[in-house]
């Protein structure tokens, strides 16, 4: 169909005509609710911090309540510093639960108090832990003083790697810490309860997080060590890693001395290895002043990992999990200190999130890994400015934008099913070059069970700039009914954004009784328009919207 095009003329003596940029063209995608494609398996449902006493300070149990009524599975949450030594006093990339001292003659001090308030929060919302063994305790620290350190966004991160970074000193003790955490867990909880956790030992042993001579050796070692203890005190415990912070040479040897090296704990060949977990993020840049993405270095990641899974026969179907899938390393370095990290307060993340996890499916099923789980290391942040830019899910109490894209994959279940039409990109044109044309990635994914279709529909781009983006259709087949309950959600500039309502205020530093209300509204996941019958004979429907970039949008069909 011929476009129209508009002139913009200028008078400067002569007079000067230019063409306006012709409007966009619509942009067509067809879903076909017949062609199953695989399930919905809930990667989106992992959550994880560093911090983990803010899982317990009032704006941490609001937003783990937030989370937990999104989702229609128990969502898994990882922290570090479970076994850290401190009194469960917070600061950013900090925490501690203080579980093991000893008393004067060496004897091991055991005290369960506060892991205990932490994991009865994520339980009585029906939480599941992906339980980090880690880190040192101080009396079992090779190198215990410095202890605690006291990191601030624009320092150097490896000032964080102190004392509780190392490998223990005594390895039998360390061990039956483990074995009586297990044990008490269990107890407390149930054992039905606790063979549904994951058990991990450490953190990103291949970067920073672990101080030894031989990283890669002592890592082997304490995994070895700790997944005997775990076993020990539940035989039918999941454990698994190794949580490295890429996917290279480390991991690939962790996995061949899972598999096939002799096991430092009990002499044996191999160690148990109930999951594979590995690390991945994307690198924003800022190129003349716009933030830009970088989604494909997250995917090439993501993809490297999975190729080691593929790697070994023994690995098949194996479960596999992303510890930390993000667009970026470090969710506590705010916008000030990393002016690339501006993104994270408004809708680029939301789309970014929207259209990567969709991807994780492709990229995992290209290699044949069963992907259980993606975790969005993204939490919330005590005693902050609001909207500082740190990468979380919510400001004082206040949920951002990003965390209405959780809601909407929330409404989103059964099986996943074919998306087709014009599309620009796809998981691997990704991988290779990002998302950096002169198109965006309008783009969908869709999903049936049995009383609905979802179709989350995004339009992304790696550049940060908003603008009204392009008109999409939507062309449904295969849905089982004459007649549907159609309702439209969206995530924009004008709707489930706190953040533009916080702008739009003026920006208030402390914003008052009234304003915090205000915030609250806006951040809840806005419906456009009133829910309305909708005729589909033949099975057939076909939808339009105007979808700006940086937006996404959910349309349910209920029937």
């Amino acid at each position: 169909m011929k476009r129209l095009l508009t002139s913009l003329c200028l008078t400067a003596g002569a007079q000067l005509c230019l063409a306006a940029p012709p409007a966009p063209a619509t942009v067509k995608l067809t879903i076909d609710a017949n062609q199953v494609q695989g399930p919905m398996t809930p990667i989106w449902a992992w959550f994880g911090y560093d911090e983990p006493n803010y899982t317990t300070a009032p704006n941490g149990k609001k937003l783990l309540s937030d989370i937990a009524a999104l989702s229609p599975v128990p969502v898994y949450v990882r922290a570090h510093n479970l076994m850290t030594s401190g009194d469960g006093s917070y600061a950013l990339k900090w925490g501690s639960t203080g579980m093991y001292s000893e008393d004067q003659d060496g004897k091991p001090v055991y005290n369960w108090t506060i892991i205990d308030q932490i994991f009865d929060t994520y339980v009585q919302r029906k939480m599941k832990p992906l339980a980090q063994i880690g880190f040192m305790p101080k009396a079992l620290s090779q190198r215990p003083e410095p202890y605690q350190h006291h990191w601030q966004p624009g320092t150097p991160y490896k000032d964080i790697m102190t004392g509780w970074a190392t490998p223990p000193n005594d390895y039998d003790k360390w061990a039956e810490l483990i074995y009586q955490w297990v044990r008490h867990s269990v107890e407390r909880y149930g054992r039905e309860e606790v063979e549904s956790w994951y058990w991990e030992v450490w953190n990103e042993p291949d970067g920073l997080y672990l101080i030894a001579p031989d990283t890669k050796l002592e890592y082997f070692k304490m995994y070895d060590y700790a997944a005997d203890a775990v076993k020990r005190a539940l035989p039918t415990a999941r454990m698994g890693g190794p949580h490295t912070a890429g996917a290279g040479r480390f991991m690939d040897d962790f996995l061949q001395h899972a598999l096939h090296g002799k096991n430092f704990a009990t002499g044996k060949t191999g160690s148990p290895l109930d999951f594979v977990a590995f690390h991945a993020k994307g690198a924003p840049t800022v190129v003349n002043g716009v933030v830009r993405m970088g989604m494909g270095t997250h995917f090439q990641r993501l993809d490297d990992g999975y190729a080691l899974v593929q790697k070994y026969p023994e690995l098949k179907g194996i479960p596999v999990i992303i510890g930390e899938s993000d667009p970026e390393g470090c969710a506590a370095c705010g916008m000030q200190t990393n002016p690339e990290n501006a993104y994270r307060n408004g809708t680029l993340y939301a789309s970014y999130t929207a259209a990567s996890i969709a991807r994780e499916f492709d990229l995992a099923a290209r290699r044949g890994v069963n992907l259980i789980g993606a975790v969005n290391w993204s939490f919330e942040f005590e005693d902050q400015p609001w909207y500082a830019g740190f990468r979380d899910l919510a400001t004082n109490g206040v949920n951002k934008p990003v965390l209405n894209v959780f809601r909407m994959f929330g409404m989103m279940g059964g099986q996943r099913v074919a998306v087709g039409g014009d599309q620009a990109y796809d998981a691997v044109r990704i991988m290779a070059e990002g998302v950096r044309g002169a198109r965006t990635d309008i783009n969908a994914l869709a999903t049936r069970d049995g009383h609905s279709i979802a179709v989350m529909v995004w339009n992304y781009h790696d550049d940060d700039i908003i603008d009204a983006g392009a008109p999409v259709q939507l062309k449904l087949a295969g849905i089982p009914a004459q007649q549907v309950q159609l309702r439209h959600f969206r995530i924009d500039q004008e709707h489930s954004n706190s953040y533009s309502a916080w702008l739009r205020m003026g920006s208030p530093a402390s914003p008052t009784a009234a304003q915090v209300g205000q915030l609250q509204q806006a951040s809840e996941l806005a419906q456009l328009g009133a829910t309305r019958t909708l005729q589909t004979p033949g099975g057939q429907a076909t939808l339009t919207l105007q979808l700006p970039r940086q937006a996404v949008s959910l349309f349910t069909l209920s029937y």
